[in-house]
């Protein structure tokens, strides 16, 4: 690689926010990259892209990331423009301001985009008003609502050294990478002991709840799921061969019943959401409003077969190694497996676990998740049309 990826990794999301709080850390996300006691807003993007360089940030529900892409030759630049914006934001009234409106628009587009807003539906219906429940970027009351003094002190208790963790990839050396480091605020105060791994008892999660967004499109969009397993259970790769098995592509249960047998829907696939001590999995599909009730009728899991599950396991492996094949992929592993995960398995590991999956276990887990009562989301014109699940 003639390239290196760098991530600083907080350990906090919108799990994190009081209600009062809500979209407190993604509204952060925004406001660290408006300037600091050394730089402006365009000072931090102008200095990356000077040197073809690209930077960025997410807000997740219980962490957020800050990001750079460059040449291997700029990593004491990144690492520099990285630290000084993550640790030393001067969060600005006229900038809390500004881009509250920007944040305000961002979730205005996202109400635009019914296929979005309908995942976020389901994890209200399954999570109710516990945080996992609430939008990572809040909404616009809470948005509208939030202060700079609430924003700047979540900022301050939050944003610690034992919070953060670097991870790199690329032509890069590690012992320089680490002088690098040491050299910015991001190593500055007293010696600390990494925050524990975040862990979770059982998060309360509900079942049967039906939510339906009436709203004129010309495509209903519809998910249909249920609480899951948290990201530490062993079981995890089960459920990955699992969701490759009914929904992960062209050859998965889903696709070939709904879209390709039937012509029911364009898009439909699977997937699974997993944090602390819970989780979610669920089913999407687009489909005309009068073919729903026809398209609910067809999600099923049951009866696998040996060659699903062996299909499965092979999509499994395949995306796995295949999702290496850059340093920001790479880089990003690297920062899931310390702060998420607390071990960083190696691919050949990963492999074994994925390998090790049988048909039993993954009938057996189908059987625990998919057979009971369901949650459902739906948007699209249905004032009138009675939904069950």
């Amino acid at each position: 690689m003639r390239s290196v990826s760098v991530g600083v990794w907080v350990g906090v999301g919108s799990r994190d926010e009081t209600p009062a709080l809500c979209g407190a850390s993604h509204f952060l996300e925004h406001l660290l990259f408006k300037g600091t006691r050394r730089r402006s807003a365009l000072d931090i993007s102008a200095e990356i892209e000077a040197v073809g360089g690209e930077t960025n940030a997410f807000t997740s529900k219980e962490y957020t990331c800050y990001y750079a892409r460059v040449l291997d030759a700029d990593l004491p630049l990144v690492v520099d423009v990285l630290g000084d914006l993550i640790t030393s934001s001067v969060l600005a009234e006229a900038d809390v301001e500004t881009e509250r409106a920007v944040i305000l628009e961002e979730i205005a587009m996202h109400d635009d985009e019914p296929d979005d807003e309908v995942h976020d539906l389901l994890a209200h219906a399954i999570y109710g008003d516990h945080p996992l429940g609430r939008l990572v970027s809040g909404t616009t009351q809470t948005v509208g609502a939030l202060r700079r003094q609430q924003i700047h002190g979540f900022y301050r208790r939050r944003y610690t050294p034992p919070n953060m963790i670097v991870t790199a990839a690329g032509n890069l050396d590690h012992d320089k990478l680490v002088e690098l480091v040491r050299a910015t605020p991001l190593a500055d105060g007293p010696a600390a002991d990494p925050a524990p791994l975040r862990r979770s008892g059982r998060v309360a999660t509900r079942r049967g709840q039906v939510i339906v967004r009436d709203k004129e499109t010309e495509q209903a969009h519809l998910v249909l799921g249920g609480p899951g397993i948290g990201r530490l259970d062993e079981r995890r790769f089960v459920l990955g061969v699992l969701n490759n098995c009914l929904g992960g592509g062209m050859s998965s249960r889903l696709f070939q019943e709904i879209r390709e047998r039937r012509g029911l829907a364009y898009s439909v696939y699977s997937y699974t959401s997993q944090y602390a001590g819970t989780g979610m999995v669920a089913v999407y599909a687009g489909c005309a409003p009068g073919k729903v009730d026809e398209v609910l009728d067809l999600v099923a899991a049951e009866g696998l077969t040996d060659a699903e599950v062996a299909r499965g396991r092979g999509m499994t492996k395949g995306a796995l190694v295949l999702g290496l094949e850059d340093t920001g992929s790479r880089m990003t592993r690297l920062g899931k497996g310390e702060l998420v995960y607390g071990e960083l398995l190696t691919v050949d590991e990963l492999l074994a676990k994925v390998d090790a999956v049988t048909t039993e276990q993954v009938r057996a887990v189908a059987a625990e998740l998919l057979t009971g009562p369901m949650s459902l989301a739906v948007i699209g014109p249905f004032a009138d049309h009675d939904f069950t699940v």
